[in-house]
């Protein structure tokens, strides 16, 4: 190629390679112009790493400290499974929580204005959640707990390791004709109330029987179908196809766990997680592990508290949030709420395969465990801030009962190896014994209430479940006191019975008194009510399983031809506001615990003993089944010495 000179210039190409220069300098400026831009407009360096790091390579994100509950959540998916992996329970650590039935084990709709109202969630009347401080929760955790580990549990090992086939060899069907028609009665009794549910108030909580309309209530925080999980076991047990394959339907297609709404820690556990749990070991239906796991995750945040010791209400929806009942004195945790989560809990580690809820109600026991228990026994309300008494008032009825229960059935639970939990409830009993069990003029024993050292002669219905509770544990406690553990379970039921026969309806009052020459009777207008509560009737079933004396299966028939004559109304069954009124007035509402609990208990009364037998089983407050856990066996590939089959 020929250059042609340019003029000026010589021709040693001095000037051109100065233009040279100068392009490739204006090229390079271009060139880092358009690097430093392209940068300035590309995604953060988080997008970055995404495109050139694999997913092995990211790092994990993590959250602040804190103390909540979700935090620790999230510390357990990350250690090893063989590390962690605690699933039972364990002796030497803690224990529980309540039927509150809402704040106790059965709502006690009280005289005692707010106190006693809320105390055992069972409320006839619409409850309210007060708030005193809230809790704030943690940020709750993005990678869900429910899917942890959820392929540990082996459901045909854990059948493997029943001693009998839950549902016996023929469904329970006693021998006697007799007694088999009045189990298809009770059964009628079921299918009857279910029908007039499924009728006007399907989805809603519970039925309100006169008005033929749905209650939803506000004790579940937005949850709806409370009487279809509450029912979900009884109506498999009894055999009601159908029935329960609408309520399994209604499961799959329209129970929405993401409400955003304010409810009872301890209904939702009792009641909802329960439930769910029962209606897994019952039929090995993933669908109700799953959903009990997935609520269990949201009950975590209420243990966000200075000492673990978790709040009554909490806020199912993102902000976690917690907070005590408003009449809760000093913003107290109440007894038999944080004292009735333990059997769920564990089966909820169980099932999950994750730690942390085990932990929880350990935690709770172990607090119990090193505070002062005034006489040995235990109030009613505690502080979570500070771990410490706020008063003295000790129940064995509303806001006390289920703790008590739950110790005993933690240890039966746990194939008799939580010997913790054995020690608290024997030494809690002898304190119980000491300061409250008291036997009347009229030779009646009942359990009195203690007021700082004051007794108050009243016991009330909630605390009538404490006849079976007594019984339970009879076989467990010193030998030498069998005899007299049987001899107390009997004279409390004998006495609850009283409360019954000395009605004009013969059903029993919310509370009764021995005292001002009454006995076993309602003195006040305020405790003559009753709600198709099943406390009476729990500890027939209990006593007739540990005794089979024929009473027991008398004074349950007794209960049924109440209920069909005063409680029985053209869509359903009703509480009534006055046992002891002639023409009786009917409340409007049908319990969904009358379905899980009342129902139940009277099915297996007149059922034989190999239906949901005592040495497989336990029943949580709310009479749902929970099998004891055999982790010897569970551990062994199931090898129990008899193997059952359906």
């Amino acid at each position: 190629m020929v250059f042609r000179k340019l003029p000026g210039v010589s021709a040693s190409g001095m000037g051109l390679r100065l233009s040279q220069k100068f392009v490739f300098l204006l090229f390079l400026s271009g060139l880092v112009t358009l690097c430093f831009g392209a940068l300035f407009f590309l995604p953060d360096s988080v997008r970055l790493k995404r495109i050139f790091l694999s997913k092995t390579d990211t790092q994990p994100v993590t959250v602040g400290s804190g103390s909540g509950s979700e935090n620790d959540a999230k510390e357990h998916l990350k250690r090893p499974k063989d590390q962690e992996h605690l699933r039972g329970i364990t002796s030497a650590k803690g224990e529980t929580s309540t039927k509150l039935k809402t704040l106790s084990r059965k709502p006690s709709v009280s005289h005692e204005a707010t106190e006693e109202r809320l105390a055992g969630g069972k409320a006839q009347e619409e409850l309210t959640l007060p708030r005193s401080k809230p809790e704030p929760a943690p940020e709750r955790v993005t990678s869900s707990i429910h899917g942890v580990n959820s392929d540990t549990f082996n459901y045909n090992k854990f059948k493997r390791c029943l001693l009998r086939a839950p549902l016996g060899r023929e469904h329970g069907k006693p021998s006697d004709p007799r007694t088999e028609e009045r189990r298809d009665k009770v059964k009628e009794m079921m299918k009857f109330a279910w029908d007039n549910y499924k009728r006007y108030a399907w989805g809603k909580n519970e039925l309100r029987p006169l008005t033929r309309n749905g209650h939803i209530g506000n004790m579940f925080g937005g949850l709806r179908g409370a009487s279809i999980i509450d029912s979900l076991d009884t109506l498999y047990i009894m055999g009601l196809t159908e029935e329960y394959n609408d309520a399994k339907e209604w499961v799959q297609t329209s129970l929405d766990l993401n409400s955003n709404g304010e409810a009872s820690l301890f209904e939702v556990n009792i009641r909802y997680v329960g439930g769910l749990l029962s209606a897994y070991y019952l039929t090995g239906e993933e669908l109700y592990k799953r959903r009990a796991v997935e609520l269990g995750e949201k009950l975590l945040p209420a243990f966000n508290t200075p000492t673990g010791i978790p709040r009554g209400v909490i806020n199912l929806g993102s902000s976690g949030t917690s907070w005590s009942w408003g009449w809760a004195s000093a913003g107290s945790s109440i007894l038999a709420e944080f004292g009735t989560l333990h059997l769920e809990f564990v089966h909820l580690t169980e099932l999950s395969g994750n730690p942390i809820y085990t932990e929880k109600v350990m935690n709770i026991r172990k607090l119990l465990n090193k505070i002062e228990k005034p006489h040995g026994l235990y109030p009613n309300f505690l502080s979570p801030v500070s771990g410490n008494w706020v008063q003295h008032h000790v129940s064995i009825g509303g806001l006390g009962d289920s703790f008590y229960e739950y110790l005993i059935k933690s240890y039966l639970m746990s194939d008799k190896t939580d010997e913790d939990a054995k020690k608290m409830y024997y030494s809690a009993l002898e304190a119980i014994e000491a300061n409250l069990v008291q036997k009347s003029p009229g030779g009646l024993t009942y359990m009195a209430e203690w007021r700082g050292g004051i007794l108050d002669h009243k016991m009330g219905h909630l605390a009538c479940f404490s006849g079976g509770m007594v019984g339970i544990g009879a076989d467990d406690g010193a030998p030498e006191k069998r005899q007299h553990y049987l001899d107390l379970a009997a004279e409390i039921t004998h006495t609850c019975h009283e409360s019954y026969t000395r009605s004009a309806t013969k059903l029993g009052p919310e509370a009764f008194r021995f005292d001002g020459g009454a006995e076993a009777t309602a003195t006040r207008l305020s405790d003559r009510y009753y709600i198709l509560r099943p406390e009476v009737i729990e500890s027939y079933m209990y006593m007739w399983r540990l005794t089979h004396d024929p009473k027991y299966r008398e004074w349950g028939w007794e209960a049924v031809e109440a209920l069909e004559q005063h409680c029985r109304v053209d869509s359903g069954f009703s509480g009534i506001r006055d046992v002891y009124a002639t023409a009786v007035g009917h409340d409007n509402m049908q319990q969904s615990f009358f379905l899980s609990e009342t129902l139940k208990y009277l099915y297996l009364l007149f059922s034989d003993d190999d239906l949901l037998p005592l040495e497989d089983w336990v029943f949580n407050t709310e009479a749902h089944p929970l099998p004891v856990v055999r982790k010897s066996c569970l551990q062994d590939g199931g090898t129990q010495d008899k193997t059952v089959s359906e």
